[in-house]
């Protein structure tokens, strides 16, 4: 990292890290609440001879991605909820042609139209694909500016390890808030000449990207290709953070801004003589369930908190099964369970507690 810290938002930090991280390429569409990560780059792509565009949509945001990385660029785009479904198509189009991208969901409220409130109601779709066909991404979930940074160049380095679309996702508090933060130092883009890009190149074997098989046979060949290598990706890039889990009688579980209230609640549990420990998973998928039940192994019982209704809750029982009860604390559309909520919810962990206001 460098000495210097920056006092930047969560989405800024984003758009710098992959700049320092070597981004070539990157094209999107404004949204709230990461309208300053467009602009972030707008002004700074061209200052560092990188090429940005503002799409005339979000589709054809996606779209652009897909021409730029067949061609061997580093490429990135950004938007929020609503946007990042419409670019559903496309990102479906890139996991069919196995092309590396990645993509940062700064999420709002919804369904549909929703608010401009942060929220966390895009796990499924981050983590079960999203759009059609049998395909996986890999997703991250930071917890802080200096997260969002950090992971920044792993989400390429994974992106393109495995060719595969990447999602970063964050809710709009994070991307918002001001945080400071150390940059790892700028690297030069990587070379363009990938062993998959369409360079033109007449001293090499013929090289085609496309996610139409026609052929008998062919398309169930390929899935069966993008099985494989998404169960070898599981197994290799599952990330996690746990705290205090080694004698926790109560093991909270939480991504994004709901583990920051959860680290708090925590400390504040502890004071008061509860055994509690936190487990955060950083990628959201692969989910990291043999390190959960590792961290679990004492505890009697599990909370997990989340802005939504209730998603990352169901990956955390399928990963525990009937081993330990699992309740869950969430609100959704914007709102934020208090650090007093989960510490009254904690205390009886199995339970379904209800969405709160200031409890």
């Amino acid at each position: 990292m460098t000495d210097e810290r920056q006092f930047v938002t969560g989405n800024v930090a984003a758009g710098e890290a992959a700049m320092r991280a070597g981004l070539h390429f990157y094209a999107g569409y404004p949204i709230t609440p990461q309208n300053d990560f467009g602009a972030y780059m707008a002004a700074e792509m061209p200052k560092r001879g990188r090429v940005f565009i503002q799409a005339e949509s979000e589709l054809a945001a996606v779209n652009m991605l897909f021409g730029a990385s067949a061609a061997g660029a580093r490429v990135m785009t950004s938007s929020s909820s609503p946007g990042i479904s419409l670019k559903q198509e496309g990102i479906s189009y890139l996991a069919g042609a196995e092309l590396p991208a990645v993509i940062v969901n700064v999420m709002r409220g919804g369904p549909g139209l929703g608010n401009i409130a942060g929220a966390q109601g895009d796990y499924f779709q981050a983590t079960r694909g999203g759009g059609h066909g049998d395909y996986r991404t890999p997703a991250f979930g930071p917890a802080s500016s200096q997260e969002i940074a950090e992971l920044m160049p792993v989400a390429f380095q994974v992106a393109e390890r495995w060719r595969t679309p990447v999602m970063v996702l964050f809710d709009g508090y994070l991307g918002q808030v001001e945080e400071g933060v150390s940059f790892l130092p700028a690297q030069e883009p990587p070379s363009m000449d990938r062993d998959w890009a369409l360079s033109g190149n007449a001293d090499r074997p013929a090289r085609v990207v496309r996610s139409l098989l026609m052929d008998e046979g062919a398309l169930e060949r390929h899935n069966e290709h993008l099985r494989e290598k998404y169960e070898a990706l599981a197994a290799a890039e599952a990330r996690w953070a746990a705290e205090g889990c080694e004698d926790a009688e109560v093991v909270l579980v939480a991504f994004g801004l709901a583990a920051r209230q959860c680290a708090q609640a925590r400390a504040d549990l502890r004071a008061e003589g509860v055994r509690a420990g936190l487990f955060r998973p950083i990628t959201l998928w692969p989910f990291p369930d043999r390190a959960l039940r590792e961290a679990c192994a004492s505890a009697r019982g599990v909370l997990v908190v989340e802005l939504n209704n209730g998603q990352m809750v169901e990956d955390v029982r399928l990963a525990l099964g009937d081993a330990r009860p699992v309740g869950f604390l969430g609100r959704a559309g914007g709102g934020v369970p208090t650090v007093r909520a989960i510490c009254a919810a904690a205390r009886e962990p199995a339970k379904e507690h209800a969405s709160e206001g200031e409890a």
